[in-house]
């Protein structure tokens, strides 16, 4: 028998989409998305009827993050996060219905807060947090009744409310990825058919819940993964029929920013059962349709300070902190029901621009909004620039209900995808940070991977395996579209393949013990113009985007006095310990950027790249590892506005200027907790 060749052989490998590497046992491709269709996977898939997930989260714990992540994390366990539970009423243990000691029930705030504090506790397995945690968790099992039903009993108009026992069921479940507590599951088993067996009429009726019963649909689904009780079928199909309809092409149920953030992903879900295309796409209309009318604006999100009003699309209009991070949570959900790397970007946005400059950068007070342009921080009431009243724009530790107990979930959810499970038993990086993973590949064998970068803040991205004994399985790594010419490297030696921006490159080998992967992924200078915000640009450096660098001044003030009406300290808490902060800017911010449209960008900018923070930390004014030296102009009467807020952006064609064209700063978005990030420009 004739054999083929080997260049012959490699010609109709590249031909057909494959290549292989120098060892002749390396294939490599570039591929959309991971084939989710498979007989077994060392991991609990979806369970038929449903549609196979393309990703496949791992354990809680299973990745523990490095670098600027860890940080991240240690900032929130010693910061508001961890200690919320000395300042907040909602947390106190002598009168709380969650723990049986009381009638105060802490409606969402307990769950809120235990979702990302547990998660956070197994991450860094910190035995002081996870006893903390399973305080509440005990309570919950204690606190099922006869019926199934379980926590404290909310009725409202003769309906019972299920939105806080919506969030302790996702703690529930991390619990039990953490522990393996069979208790978790009979007591969502009892509750479901409880659920079950409740009149449509009383069903998921309130407002929070009708809005947002996508999160029960989730849970339903987990369980029936692990049990595959029939009757959850069934109550799937209950809960989606219950839930607003979130299938509309051009309006939405409602427009508040946080049920926009988090239920748009119900019809992608109901998908999974489904298997009608026309419900996953909903998901991606709703996304674009929110962001072409309020969304022109940089960092991800969209203009609904509590709620998207029309007239009201200037990026001065912020999102509130608790949407940040139920936008990174409903990207990474997605990113696994689809495999499309568009989410996976789309969270990196979120979670590199908008939301780190929502808190201080202690971690010990947030604001419940933030804008893309946004010039002071005070602790007025700016309405109705402001969709509410109040003061919803100074850090302050303890000023809402919801951002303070809410904003747990974000750096713990982010890191819990950053290595994801295959269903061809391999595994997948769509978001890049430095981390070290422990992974089920192949036949069910345990390797490590250890992720080394600095990344969004460094272009290569280095993986190393660790394993016992070589082991055959792919490795997925997400290519970015903002990238050029990105490459990679197997111990050492290039790898031949193009790497189409916007797909992955899969790469399946037996891996040995200490080899390495380097994937490169050269940063580039890009901008967006935002036409219905006055053609304002954003300039962007790889997935970062720069604003304006404003001499951030920093007003202590009274943490009582700049509460909003429905704070709610608990007795005995140290205020002083807990300061708020106002931020007035101490340097002018009204410039418009001087770009000339005829010669590239990179001829009206420069990149500077400093060293890296010696705290690991990089999202601060003092602390960004990378400028970007501009011109601009200011404008003249740009300017802080009668609501107190930085004015809408100068109408263009009716635009004055002062003095000379100065050279500017840019520092990346996430950085800044004053920002110009839409700049009008200089015509």
């Amino acid at each position: 028998m004739n054999t083929i060749p080997k260049i012959i052989l490699f010609f109709l490998l590249f031909c057909s989409g494959v290549a292989l590497f120098a060892d002749n046992k390396t294939q490599i491709t570039v591929v959309d998305r991971p084939n989710a269709a498979t007989v077994r996977t060392n991991y609990t898939q979806n369970r038929a009827p449903l549609q196979p997930l393309h990703f496949i989260k791992l354990p809680v714990g299973d990745v523990k993050p490095k670098g600027w992540l860890r940080k991240y994390l240690e900032l929130q366990k010693n910061g508001l996060t961890g200690h919320l539970g000395e300042i907040s009423a909602w947390l106190d243990k002598k009168n709380n219905a969650w723990l049986g000691t009381g009638n105060d029930f802490g409606w969402e705030e307990v769950p809120y807060w235990l979702k990302g504090y547990g998660n956070m506790a197994y991450i860094l397995n910190d035995k002081g947090m996870i006893d903390e945690a399973k305080t509440w968790i005990e309570a919950a099992f204690k606190s099922q009744r006869e019926d199934g039903y379980f926590g404290p009993y909310i009725e409202k108009n003769g309906k019972p409310d299920l939105w806080g026992n919506m969030i302790m069921l996702w703690c529930l479940q991390s619990y039990y990825e953490y522990s393996k507590d069979d208790r978790v599951i009979d007591l969502m088993t009892r509750y479901f058919r409880w659920q079950a067996n409740l009149p449509d009429d009383k069903f998921l009726k309130d407002y929070w819940e009708n809005s947002r019963g996508g999160d029960n649909l989730i849970s339903i689904y987990w369980l029936y993964n692990l049990t595959g009780d029939e009757f959850l079928l069934n109550l799937a199909e209950k809960t989606h029929k219950n839930t607003a309809d979130w299938r509309q092409r051009s309006t939405l149920p409602n427009w508040h920013n946080v049920n926009i953030a988090q239920s748009f992903r119900e019809p992608a879900t109901y998908y999974m059962l489904s298997k009608d295309s026309s419900d996953l796409m909903a998901t991606y209309n709703v996304h674009h349709l929110i962001r072409n009318t309020f969304g022109q604006v940089p960092g991800g999100m969209f203009g609904a300070d509590e709620n998207a009003r029309m007239g009201y699309i200037d990026p001065r209009q912020g999102t509130e902190t608790c949407g940040f991070v139920e936008q990174m949570a409903s990207d990474e959900f997605l990113l696994r029901i689809t495999g499309d790397p568009f989410w996976a970007e789309h969270c990196e946005e979120v979670a590199f621009n908008s939301y780190p400059a929502a808190v201080m950068p202690d971690f010990k007070s947030l604001r419940y909004l933030t804008a893309p342009n946004h010039t002071v921080s005070d602790s007025e009431n700016h309405h109705p620039g402001i969709d509410n009243k109040g003061p919803f724009l100074a850090m302050n530790p303890f000023s809402s209900r919801c951002c303070q107990h809410n904003h747990s979930q974000g750096w713990p959810y982010y890191i819990e995808h950053l290595v994801m499970a295959t269903a061809d038993n391999g595994l997948a990086v769509a978001l890049y940070g430095a981390c070290e993973a422990q992974v089920k590949v192949g036949n069910d064998k345990t390797i490590r991977l250890i992720e080394e970068t600095n990344y969004p803040f460094e272009e290569s991205v280095r993986f190393k395996i660790e394993t016992r004994e070589a082991v055959t399985f792919p490795v997925y790594l997400r290519i970015p579209t903002w990238t050029e010419n990105a490459s990679v490297k197997i111990n050492g030696s290039s790898v031949d393949a193009d790497l189409v921006n916007g797909k992955y490159v899969r790469i399946e080998r037996e891996w040995k013990n200490n080899d390495e992967i380097t994937l490169d992924l050269p940063m580039h200078l890009s901008q967006s113009v935002w036409k219905v915000n006055q053609d304002s640009r954003s300039i962007h450096y790889g997935p970062l985007t720069f604003s304006l660098k404003i001499k951030e001044d920093y007003e202590r003030v009274s943490s009582t006095e700049t509460a909003i009406g429905d704070s709610k300290w608990q007795k005995g808490a140290d205020a002083s310990k807990w300061p708020s902060y106002e931020i007035h800017p101490g340097s002018d911010w009204n410039y418009a950027l001087v770009v000339d449209d005829e010669v590239p960008l990179e001829q009206n900018f420069e990149v500077i790249k400093k060293a890296w923070p010696a705290d690991n930390f990089p999202f601060t004014v003092e602390n960004a590892p990378i400028e970007i030296k501009a011109r601009g102009k200011k404008v003249i009467g740009w300017d802080i506005d009668e609501y107190g807020l930085t004015s809408e952006l100068p109408i263009k064609g009716n635009r004055h200027f002062a003095g000379e064209t100065e050279q500017i700063t840019l520092i990346p978005m996430g950085a800044a907790r004053l920002r110009i990030s839409a700049f009008p420009i200089y015509e």
